[in-house]
């Protein structure tokens, strides 16, 4: 999803899509607060996001590839 389409989005649709990032960083070990970054920069790509981790690479150098 790319920012103007997020900017497209109602309220309720909005905060759903960032919940939903947020839990599933959480599911593969991001910490809250990395989580929290991640999940709102959308153009962090989410699938990499989870990918970089789920092949072993640590959290805080994900977040430092990614951002």
């Amino acid at each position: 999803m790319t920012a103007a389409q997020f900017e497209q989005l109602g309220d309720l649709e909005a905060e759903h899509v960032l919940r939903w990032r947020f839990e599933e960083l959480i599911r593969v070990g991001y910490d809250a607060g990395e989580a929290m970054i991640l999940a709102s920069h959308l153009e962090v790509d989410l699938h990499a996001a989870l990918d970089l981790v789920g092949r072993g690479c640590p959290t805080a150098t994900a977040v430092r590839i990614l951002l």
